[in-house]
């Protein structure tokens, strides 16, 4: 019995080592990474997994051009996500104010950031990358929304409690509206915002 529960405990070892993520301080990837014809589940994991990307609005200081912006984010606990981005921004910067005049936004979100590309290039079609594109809006402060949107964001990035209080940081989502994905050769996946939504993703029993 004893050279049974050493050879699981050797296979458990074997199993954290594999799925270590190199990138991100060595973070357990408790999502398995679902295959790519798994396109829902797939981009839930990508945007799950991540925690920054590109967030894009339209600036009217610039002639309406896009002004893109790399940014902080959350959607929803470690590992828990619910699909929805939401962000910690400040009016001070161009995004947030850009988004109160025009809500009109995407966010862009590659897979080499979270340690699952290997040594191939972040443009390689392998190497998944997403863009959710709709309405960058503000969430009522004072809502249940506001609370998760906080827990969320506080959770995955704890210096943001530590911000300026002067610096007037709101919380605003992406009202998804149209996803464009790839995940492997062929070009964009199909994927409606409702199938994104209620996509089901796989856990790791041994992840903690």
């Amino acid at each position: 019995m004893k050279g049974f529960f050493d050879y699981f405990f050797v296979c458990v070892v074997l199993c954290l080592l594999v799925y270590r993520n190199p990138v991100e301080g060595g973070r357990l990837l408790s999502l398995s990474k679902p295959q790519p014809d798994n396109v829902a589940a797939f981009a839930r994991w990508l945007v799950s997994q991540s925690s920054w990307g590109v967030l894009n609005t339209i600036s009217s200081d610039l002639g309406g051009a896009p002004f893109g912006n790399v940014v902080s984010f959350s959607d929803g606990l470690p590992d828990h996500g619910h699909g929805i981005p939401y962000f910690y921004l400040t009016t001070l910067d161009p995004t947030a104010s850009n988004a109160l005049k025009d809500e009109r936004s995407s966010f862009a979100i590659s897979e080499y950031p979270v340690g699952t590309c290997g040594k191939i290039d972040p443009e390689n079609p392998t190497c998944s990358k997403i863009t959710l594109t709709g309405k960058l809006k503000v969430v009522d402060g004072n809502s249940s929304e506001a609370k998760f949107a906080r827990i969320s964001l506080f959770t995955k990035h704890p210096e943001m409690k530590d911000w300026p209080k002067d610096h007037n940081f709101q919380l605003f989502k992406l009202e998804i509206e149209d996803i464009f994905l790839i995940n492997w050769f062929g070009g964009p996946k199909p994927l409606t915002v409702d199938q994104y939504l209620h996509a089901k993703l796989n856990r790791f029993s041994f992840a903690a």
